[in-house]
């Protein structure tokens, strides 16, 4: 580094310290930091300017001119930070008045002429025309987005923390501040208005399964602050799953990283085992499996740290749920994943009848267990046989009952049980959270080191000349390592999905905001690699400025001490996500790190011919 790049970023540096100081004794009451859109802006133009003769740069220079286009199908002109791409210059129609219904109710064998009056002239008028005239398949579940609803269902999406039980906190992406969200039941016919609010500091999004209907128009990229709509009507009967889809190759990331629940469209028509009895369940049992990952590798891999039946591992073996000989039992079962199989089973059960997606017309009758990978769902039908005792609910796919996928259905006679288990999990006030996270024996965290338990140090030896660190699933890995001053740390981009509308995590980089000395790499593509050398003994954090709940540890051990480190306290980790002031250390790091790469490419001759 010449003299003069030195001094600049130097000044860079003390620029960084002073806005850490102004902000400092602000700092307890500044909610997180939101994801750098500058960070995104300054890669676009990276990419439409001096990245725009490289294979890579070409490639994304197609991308974007390509959904510029699927843009305007979506009403949604901006780029992935919200600001209108300069590529093309494209004018949009006007949309013609849409009809605020388009079919008759269920059960209604005539058209109601005064709504047909309404929607004529309306664009796609021949599609609307043709499904409401079909005999045996519903139509699809578009409606004005003017519809007046009768079942609104507001969630929220944000980051934060919450308990898994056995001393184990998470800290995730949370819906209404749980993993599972709320368990959302309507009736098929229904027009439901889904409202989502972004309480976060990054973006979200949904995404609903049992809409038959465009939903990311509408809902598929809300930014922190901002609350979005959809409004559609439920078709089809069935369990389906919805979740946060910010957009981009973030979509995977938030439900690897807790974002989902479970929606129930009750059939109009009952399921068989209520005809043959004359009556409804004693018990309807919504059970949703999941899984809880402590790395973006290893949720990218499908190795989850533990699984569990509505967000907590081994939640109704702890509190098994109560029932009698002889209950007509009926369990709306959905396997949210995100990776794994699931072939659930009950011992000392067989089923009476399954129904495929919870459809009541996909019967089969009998069955040992139903499989089910991501998404999948059926109801279940069974009846409790006239003796007491314990049956055990598990998937057969052991793997995960051993993490935790396993609960306990516990029969007596004249047990006072519950008339339903809804698939949500617990809440908590902000006192029992702290005073739990106080004595918690783990902190499990996707994106950032959690308890020392989980991401012990990776240690290298004076040895190794050069350490690799990758970064994939919106995480960095190893998350924390130790090496010997003057080490070459080089940091990769291993995501490979750098494209579409949304969060823009495709794009990394590691900028210290903690630690002796400053450091920050170019922002990253997919495969790109850049290397920082750290001299200075001491730890350093770092962070993702696009995404700044990506969090990594560098402890640079003094070569005094033979190799040996403090021992971390064993205790819980900061989760309250990243301030205000270490980012602002980070974006003046960011300045510091582009005046001098500018220089450096001024400096160097061109070879262009």
């Amino acid at each position: 580094m010449t003299t003069h790049e030195s001094s600049l970023f130097a000044r860079a540096a003390r620029i960084a310290g002073v806005l850490a100081v102004a902000v400092a004794v602000l700092a307890v009451h500044v909610p997180d930091a939101d994801a750098c859109d500058a960070c995104n802006n300054a890669f676009k133009n990276e990419i439409l300017n001096e990245r725009s003769t490289t294979p890579a740069g070409q490639d994304m220079i197609r991308a974007m001119e390509n959904q510029q286009q699927l843009r305007v199908t979506s009403q949604n002109t901006g780029d992935w930070t919200g600001q209108p791409l300069a590529l093309a210059d494209v004018e949009e129609e006007p949309m013609q008045p849409i009809p605020t219904s388009v079919r008759p109710a269920a059960g209604d064998d005539t058209t109601n002429v005064a709504d047909r009056q309404h929607y004529e002239g309306a664009e796609f008028i021949e599609i609307i025309e043709r499904d409401e005239s079909l005999e045996n398949t519903p139509a699809t579940g578009w409606v004005s987005q003017d519809a007046e609803p009768d079942v609104v269902v507001d969630i929220t999406l944000d980051e934060g923390m919450t308990y898994l039980g056995q001393g184990v906190m998470y800290h995730g992406f949370l819906t209404n501040g749980a993993i599972p969200g709320p368990t959302v039941r309507v009736t098929e016919g229904d027009i439901v208005q889904f409202n989502i609010e972004n309480t976060g500091s990054v973006p979200h999004g949904g995404s609903i399964h049992s809409a038959y209907t465009q939903t990311s128009a509408h809902i598929g990229a809300i930014d922190p602050g901002e609350t979005k709509s959809v409004t559609f009507r439920v078709t089809y009967p069935g369990v389906f799953m919805y979740h946060c889809a910010p957009g981009g190759h973030a979509i995977p990331m938030h439900v690897l990283f807790g974002q989902y629940g479970m929606m129930v469209v009750e059939p109009k028509e009952k399921y068989k085992l209520e005809q043959e009895l004359g009556h409804g369940p004693d018990l309807k049992l919504y059970l949703l499996q999941n899984e809880i990952y402590a790395s973006g590798k290893d949720a990218i891999e499908g190795n989850p740290e533990y699984t569990g039946f509505n967000g907590r591992p081994f939640r109704y073996v702890e509190e098994p749920i109560a029932v009698e000989p002889g209950d007509y039992v009926r369990i709306y079962f959905l396997n949210v994943g995100p990776n794994l199989l699931s072939t659930f089973h009950i011992v000392g059960i067989i089923w009476d009848y399954v129904y495929w997606q919870g459809h009541p017309e996909a019967r089969m009758p009998g069955g040992q267990s139903v499989t089910a990978g991501p998404t999948d769902s059926f109801v279940i039908e069974f009846r409790i046989p006239p003796e007491e005792g314990v049956y055990t609910m598990l998937s057969h796919v052991v793997g995960p009952t051993a993490r935790g996928a396993i609960g306990l259905l516990a029969a007596e006679k004249g047990a006072d049980g519950p008339s339903e288990v809804l698939a949500e999990g617990e809440t908590w006030t902000e006192a029992e959270l702290e005073a739990k996270a106080e004595n918690a024996v783990r902190v499990v965290s996707p994106f950032e080191p959690g308890t020392r338990d989980l991401q012990r140090p990776a240690r290298f030896g004076p040895e190794v000349d050069e350490v690799f660190v990758d970064i994939i699933g919106n995480s960095y890995y190893p998350k924390v390592v130790e090496v010997e001053p003057g080490t070459k740390i080089t940091f990769t981009n291993e995501e490979t999905f750098t494209y579409l509308d949304g969060e823009f995590s495709g794009i990394h980089n590691a900028v210290g905001v903690d630690g002796p000395e400053q450091f920050a790499t170019a922002l990253l593509a997919h495969g790109e690699s850049e290397s920082v050398v750290l001299t200075e003994p001491g730890e350093y954090e770092y962070i993702c400025t696009p995404h700044p709940y990506m969090r990594g540890k560098i402890i640079v051990r003094d070569a005094a001490d033979d190799g040996e480190v403090e021992e971390e306290a064993s205790g819980c980790s900061t989760v309250s996500g990243a301030p205000f002031a270490p980012v602002l250390v980070a974006l003046a790091a960011m300045f510091g790190w582009v005046v001098v790469r500018r220089r450096r490419r001024e400096s160097v001759p061109s070879t262009a011919s």
